[in-house]
């Protein structure tokens, strides 16, 4: 994994969100990502957790685990992804290919657009905040994290 990837996980408590950081990379197959949150958190598998990253200034993704629902992601940005990394892996969990070569100029949002409208955050609002010029996928997170009350564990993560 990059030197410059940052990867927690958040579990939605009765007291409030509770978060660890989560190792990344040892991933293979995206059933790898839900595992490692699993482990990191110490979770039942009836919470609901979320699991933050943000590789260097280049893209962040937002993985949703719920109980026995289908995990949903979303990534900032397809093009951002290089080809056999963890950003890969994202790409695929969101259901897109990483683009050998072609057009890449532009942000391009993929997977669930809709990953935290129950808790407050629009699809819209999303795409709005990660397609922000010249705002860092961390601070992103960190917009998000503030906004769903975990800012402050995932400061102390960091």
């Amino acid at each position: 994994m990059a030197a410059n990837t940052f990867s927690a996980a958040f579990v939605k408590t009765t007291g409030g969100w509770s978060g660890a950081e989560v190792d990344l990379g040892e991933a293979e197959i995206v059933d790898d990502l839900g595992d490692a949150v699993t482990e990191a958190l110490g979770l039942s598998g009836d919470e609901l957790a979320l699991l933050c990253v943000e590789v260097e200034d280049e893209w962040f993704a937002i993985a949703r685990y719920f109980g026995e629902d289908e995990p949903r992601v979303f990534l900032s940005d397809a093009h951002a992804i290089a080809p056999g990394s963890l950003g890969e892996l994202f790409a695929e969990f969101a259901g897109v290919a990483p683009e050998k070569e072609g057009n890449t100029l532009g942000v391009r949002p993929a997977g669930d657009f809709e990953l935290l409208s129950d808790l407050g955050i629009s699809s819209d609002e999303l795409l709005e905040l990660s397609m922000e010029e010249g705002v860092l996928p961390a601070d992103v997170l960190s917009v998000i994290a503030e906004r769903l009350s975990f800012g402050d564990e995932l400061d102390r993560l960091r």
